[in-house]
């Protein structure tokens, strides 16, 4: 009944993944068709069933984050000895195991950049190379290794897959040469070298493939579109003469074919196993009917040798949402203002500033939308920055948990129960139910915590009788596989980085030919790759999906250029064109925070951006109406029984009193009174304010 009960709830796709137990399996999947949800059930059905024990499973995929979240949902699903690991985690494992027994000595150190050695390998080249140059010339090293090539090998290698290295070709060979040559002589390896040794191992000593055939006998790889040669050699490796092998992918998601990586192991699965089972996932869960047409509007347009070619058109599962917005601005600025205003419009009206995604096609185009939504006073979150679990409040927070736990602190476990106990624990790192004014070290401190606290009410909606002994392992489990529980702010993040994650609001900007297609992807397999890129970024939107472009970089500049060719026949109506106004053009440069009405200081601090002047510069504030709107704040927050900042914080109430607004228009140029707040408080704001 346990074995059947994983089965509820699948629909015929996903049920047809989990119930093919025995391999070989080849699963299609579309994005936001469930794959996770299907590749996890089958691996719980086998074991439920009795055809694998949990620790004969090894699932593999790219990412810790995704690692981690296999074990989560394994679990839960009562399958909580599968091991899922990404290629490289799996590797060291096993080279660190075996290499006393097979090797001997000190083992080499694993280094995480090869930036440093390609560094000294130029030096000993008598090359001078900038930092940017430095990581390139290592990015082409790690492409040269993983599709195996030697640096003898490398300059034909080069020609003939139509690479365009980062230096002479000669001059990376040289430095290729020099690299591995002190790679070896200081006992380093990296992470390539890592897989390649493994293999290795375990092809050169035949008691260690048989133990670790034995250990691991049934094999899930996710992601298999992004598998390069040098890892799809250690999974045969694994595998033996073996072909309990599931794996699963979408070809229309292919985007690091400059890594190496190719779609050619997935597309030519069935000829390398005849017999496989192949089931394809079209049902699209995530996103709205209208998202889900632009998605298959923006694929099936591919052309060439380039295209990916099969049938895997989704079909959308979802109700009615509205149709996707196409917008053309003069400039970036202008682009990246009303980005930020709309933004800031999403968040007022109710959706989670976390839920909200600005998408771009290269990390340098972050800088104008972190100065607009600054400027906004709509928080924001850089993705890729600082690790979540290694923040010194993080450290904390989990310590005093983990001591919680131990002595027995959870209060009734009803879910209410679980909440009211972090909180209470995290109280004692610093944390409170208002947010800090301001900006700073203070604001990222709270924010941190508060991520622990909504990681707490989501696994109580999840578990209503999970304690906070389940909620420590699940906070190990994430440090472990550093999956970190989102933070409260809207994600700024290049398409690549995107994958894999999803929003209820993305907005894909930069949309112009020149970056997208990048400027420099010129093959027809280079534009279809470009293609699928913005097909990642359109489907990661569940509800709203806005796409723009700007026809010049800067206010005045010259407009001379043209939307992505990627939307040509797909944005229906005209784009709206959006001038840049005079008074946006002369309050912010392409860069630079919102400036002090009255001394013209830059605003940095998110109060003082709110009050639009300086903390310590003179103001207008009229204090009776100030006290007024207190009191009246405490009443209402006291009725609707919610914390009084999510009436209006101090900073908010401090804005109007000092700017005492007589009309609706005159309130909604107050930062922090969007839509919502204005018909649900406006009035009796307006009458404290005497209009």
């Amino acid at each position: 009944m346990l074995a059947e009960s994983v089965l509820e709830g699948l629909d015929p796709e996903q049920r047809a993944v989990a119930e093919a137990v025995k391999g070989p399996v080849c699963v299609l999947a579309g994005a936001g068709t469930g794959k996770t949800r299907a590749i996890t059930h089958r691996i719980a059905y086998a074991t439920l069933t009795g055809v694998v024990t949990p620790q004969r499973v090894l699932a593999v995929t790219f990412t810790t984050r995704a690692a981690g979240e296999l074990r989560s949902r394994l679990r839960q699903l009562g399958a909580p000895g599968v091991q899922a690991r990404t290629f490289h985690a799996a590797a060291l494992r096993q080279l660190t195991y075996f290499w006393p027994r097979v090797v001997g000595g000190e083992p080499p150190k694993i280094i995480d950049s090869k930036i440093g050695l390609v560094a000294d390998a130029a030096r000993a080249c008598r090359l001078s190379l900038g930092r940017t140059e430095l990581r390139d010339v290592a990015s082409e090293i790690e492409w040269a290794k993983v599709t195996q090539h030697r640096p003898e090998d490398y300059p034909a290698a080069v020609v003939q897959a139509g690479r365009k290295p980062p230096a002479e070709i000669v001059d990376v060979a040289r430095v290729y040469a020099m690299y591995e040559q002190l790679r070896r002589e200081r006992n380093l390896l990296d992470f390539e070298g890592m897989l390649e040794l493994t293999a290795a191992v375990l092809t050169e000593h035949r008691e260690v493939a048989n133990q670790v055939r034995e250990q691991y006998r049934y094999f899930v790889v996710d992601e298999f579109q992004d598998v390069n040669p040098l890892q799809k050699m250690l999974l045969d490796t694994w595998l033996g003469d073996r072909d309990d092998l599931c794996v699963v992918g979408d070809p229309n998601q292919t985007i690091y074919s400059f890594t190496g990586a190719s779609p050619s192991h997935l597309l030519g699965f069935t000829r390398e196993h005849p017999d496989a089972k192949v089931v394809k996932l079209v049902r699209d869960y995530r996103s709205t009917p209208q998202v889900v047409r632009l998605a298959n509007g923006v694929i099936g347009r591919a052309r060439g040798d380039g295209a990916v070619r099969h049938e895997l058109e989704l079909v959308a599962q979802r109700e009615q949402g509205p149709e996707p917005v196409f917008n053309e601005y003069d400039d970036e600025v202008a682009e990246a203002d009303d980005a930020a205003r709309r933004a800031r419009k999403l968040v007022d009206e109710g959706v989670p500033a976390r839920e909200i995604a600005i998408l771009y096609r290269i990390n340098a185009q972050s800088e104008t939308y972190e100065a607009a939504l600054a400027a906004a006073g709509v928080p924001y979150v850089l993705r890729g920055a600082e690790r979540f679990f290694e923040r010194p409040e993080v450290r904390e927070a989990v310590v005093r948990l983990r001591g919680a736990a131990r002595a027995g602190a959870d209060a009734e476990t009803d879910g209410t129960g679980l909440i009211l106990t972090v909180r209470h624990v995290l109280s004692g790192a610093g944390f409170t139910d208002r947010p800090p004014e301001g900006a700073g070290a203070a604001r990222a401190r709270w924010e941190s915590l508060a991520a622990l606290a909504q990681l707490a009410e989501d696994m109580a909606a999840d578990n209503p009788k999970a304690g906070l002994p389940d909620f420590v392992a699940e906070l190990e489990e994430r440090a472990a596989a550093q999956h970190a529980p989102p933070l409260e702010g809207v994600t700024l993040a290049s398409l690549h980085a995107a994958k894999g994650l999803e929003w209820d609001a993305v907005f894909l900007v930069g949309l112009a030919d020149g970056t997208l297609p990048i400027v420099y992807a010129e093959t027809p397999a280079q534009i279809e790759e470009e293609r699928r890129l913005l097909y990642v970024g359109v489907t990661r939107a569940r509800v709203h999906l806005s796409l723009s472009w700007a026809l010049s970089r800067s206010p005045g500049g010259s407009r001379h250029r043209r939307p992505s060719r990627f939307l040509d026949g797909l944005t229906g109506k005209t784009a709206t064109h959006t001038p840049a106004r005079a008074d946006r053009t002369k309050r912010r440069t392409a860069k630079g925070p919102q400036p002090c009405r009255v001394c013209g200081r830059p605003l940095t601090a998110a109060v003082e951006r709110k009050l639009g002047r300086c903390e310590d510069c003179p103001s207008e504030l009229n204090e009776e109406l100030l006290i007024a709107l207190k009191e009246w704040r405490a009443q209402v927050s006291a009725e609707q029984k919610v914390p009084a900042y999510v009436v209006f914080t101090d900073a908010t109430l401090q804005a109007i009193a000092e700017h005492g607004p007589e009309s609706m228009e005159e309130l909604a140029r107050i930062p922090g009174v969007g839509k919502v707040k204005r018909d649900r408080y406006g009035d009796a704001v307006l009458g404290l304010c005497g209009a």
